[in-house]
């Protein structure tokens, strides 16, 4: 099977969907990323807060610690992308090339502004691909509610995903390491609704079981 995670940011699908991306490699599925922005960013006085080379290389490391096959970079900047044809195209262009049979991508109610682009570009995008998945990646909250009704068991592999995240050393830096206790709290609230230690947990758009 072959799976492509969506992002907007280096560091989204680690932190979204890391754990699942990581099981499927392991079952021998080919797993490709594609990530939107060149994602280095400035704070509000203009200062660098972590230089696109050193957010693409970090996201580098992390891939090969997921397992991912590998790893596509879109060109927009961050904090500035728009549900564009262009987005539309270099995914469309990957998912018939690759030959996609599975998504993971951001959720649609998502606050921040490149997820609920890329968000949009994905479902307009992917709208022949079989089953896709929507994921959260940030602790923000929403007007909306996050349906999550399908749940991955990641047990064996959340050690993986926070290595993944642990690779993201300028994000880890900045946040004091608390995207890890977050994301480890949810697993394990995610693996307790349904009997395992640590599960992702998604709101499904389509789901074909052939």
């Amino acid at each position: 099977m072959n799976i492509l995670a969506i992002g907007a940011h280096f560091d989204d699908v680690e932190l979204g969907c890391g754990g699942s991306l990581a099981r499927h490699a392991a079952q021998g599925d080919s797993v490709y990323v594609f990530v939107a922005t060149v994602s280095g960013f400035a704070n509000q006085y203009d200062q660098s807060v972590r230089s696109s080379e050193i957010a693409r290389a970090e996201a580098q490391t992390a891939m090969g610690i997921l397992g991912v096959k590998q790893l596509f970079c879109g060109n927009f900047k961050t904090l500035e992308v728009e549900f564009v044809d262009s987005l539309n195209i270099e995914i469309l262009k990957l998912v018939q090339e690759l030959s996609i049979d599975m998504v993971y991508v951001h959720w649609v109610g998502d606050i921040h502004h490149d997820h609920q682009a890329v968000a949009r570009a994905s479902l307009h995008s992917c709208r022949h691909v079989p089953r896709l998945l929507m994921y959260r990646s940030n602790w923000y909250h929403s007007t909306l509610d996050f349906r999550g009704n399908f749940y991955v068991d990641i047990t064996p592999f959340w050690n993986t995903k926070e290595n993944a995240i642990r690779a993201h050393a300028s994000e880890i830096e900045r946040t004091g390491a608390k995207w890890i206790s977050f994301f480890k709290n949810e697993a394990e609230n995610a693996g307790q609704r349904i009997g395992v230690k640590y599960a992702e947990v998604y709101e499904v758009v389509k789901w074909l079981q052939a």
